[in-house]
């Protein structure tokens, strides 16, 4: 009996280590599509077209429009959240899309657009080399984060070694893989705290995740008042749900650490990235963005004992004081956590979102949540079809 039960407890951190890869992986089909694009922005002009054509381009700054701001180098992805939110609003004509990608995936996602228009919203595709403020000399920590070796080695090192699986449940080795993911590392997962000075011209935007899917006319969200606020965000401790929802600073940092203990409360409820309303005018009043520098220098000199979870920690610092709490009905989160997620909820959502691990572009995604994702996915496009995405 303790053989079996010592061989299954191996299978199951097995498990959990390849469900890791799969996650942390990008799909062939999906690298396909980026590929595929890439050529076709060098050898057709239709694909290299303006975006937006030049009579649009005073519409990137008309602040009578509904701006969402985009910070990916999934192509699929984007495609899906921008499909989703034009076919979901009654005002598609005042979308403005602002996607923001790598150097990379630039002439891919270009492409995308361009051969793709999802008029009458207007979509804006940058590269982060594109920026003329984002230089190494504006975000310094980023560039500490990219090239600190101990945090190179955390996020893409051997997650088993030194581990002592013996003394770990599953479940926490799972939420350690979790908070190993290479994204957390990625500028432009960091970019979302830029944005003010992004766009200088803009006073209020909503800030999207590559995955989610919006499902109900967002307009509404401009007419919100934040009452002076900078952050409109679901918050994430009202709910029964252990994984998702329901967090407080507690779950994210670690309290044993005296800079922590001395400055947060561990019972303040934490709040979710994702889906957000930032009021821009608001944020350029205050000093959000060298809190999150300084915060992020500390848990670099204290070799990431502050805090292991990505982007959300120091934001949850940031933003402190400065977030306006919205109606949990705007913003369903945990679809890529666990399959329980009741389907009568995913269906009330104005926007789902699939935070965890089994994306939904994945095969590990699940099967029951993700044609609320794939209804979106255009699979009678070329490139798409010629990439095999998502075929078994």
């Amino acid at each position: 009996m303790e053989k079996f039960e010592r061989e299954i407890r191996e299978s199951k951190f097995a498990e959990l280590m390849n469900k890791h890869f799969a996650a942390s992986s990008i799909p062939k089909g999906i690298h396909c599509l980026s590929l595929r694009l890439t050529d076709e922005y060098s050898s057709n002009a239709h694909a290299r077209r303006q975006l937006p054509s030049p009579e649009l381009l005073p519409l990137l700054s008309d602040n009578s429009y509904h701006h969402f701001i985009l910070s990916t180098d999934n192509i699929l992805a984007a495609s899906v959240v921008v499909t989703s939110a034009v076919q979901s609003s009654l005002k598609p004509e005042k979308i403005v899309f602002h996607v923001i990608t790598d150097k990379k995936t630039y002439a891919g996602m270009h492409s995308w657009f361009a051969l793709n228009p999802v008029s009458p919203a207007i979509v804006e595709v940058k590269g982060i080399h594109q920026f003329d403020w984002l230089t190494r000399e504006n975000v310094p920590v980023l560039e500490a984060v990219e090239n600190h070796d101990g945090i190179r080695n955390y996020y893409h090192g051997n997650h088993v070694a030194g581990a002592n699986l013996s003394d770990t449940t599953p479940r926490t080795f799972a939420s350690k893989l979790q908070a190993r993911s290479p994204k957390y590392i990625s500028l432009l997962n960091h970019l979302r705290i830029y944005i003010p000075e992004l766009f200088p011209h803009l006073d209020k935007v909503v800030f999207l995740d590559d995955d989610i899917v919006i499902q109900r006319d967002l307009s509404p969200l401009w007419e919100i008042d934040l009452g002076g606020k900078v952050n409109g965000a679901v918050e994430t401790c009202r709910g029964e749900d252990e994984w998702v929802m329901s967090k407080r600073f507690r779950n994210y940092f670690n309290f044993s650490h005296p800079l922590i203990a001395k400055h947060l409360d561990p019972e303040e409820c934490a709040w979710a990235y994702g889906m957000n309303i930032f009021d821009l005018r608001a944020w350029r009043k205050t000093n959000i963005r060298e809190t999150y520098h300084s915060w992020l220098k500390e848990n670099l000199k204290s070799n990431l004992t502050m805090w292991k979870l990505g982007t959300l920690p120091p934001a949850l610092i940031a933003f402190k004081g400065h977030v306006h709490p919205i109606d949990p009905l705007w913003h369903l989160l945990g679809l890529g956590y666990q399959n329980k997620t009741s389907i009568e909820s995913v269906k009330k959502a104005a926007v789902i979102h699939y935070n965890g691990q089994s994306k939904p572009w994945l095969q590990i995604g699940f099967e029951h949540l993700r044609p609320f994702w794939a209804k979106y996915v255009n699979y009678s496009n070329d490139f798409v079809r010629n990439c095999h995405i998502l075929e078994t």
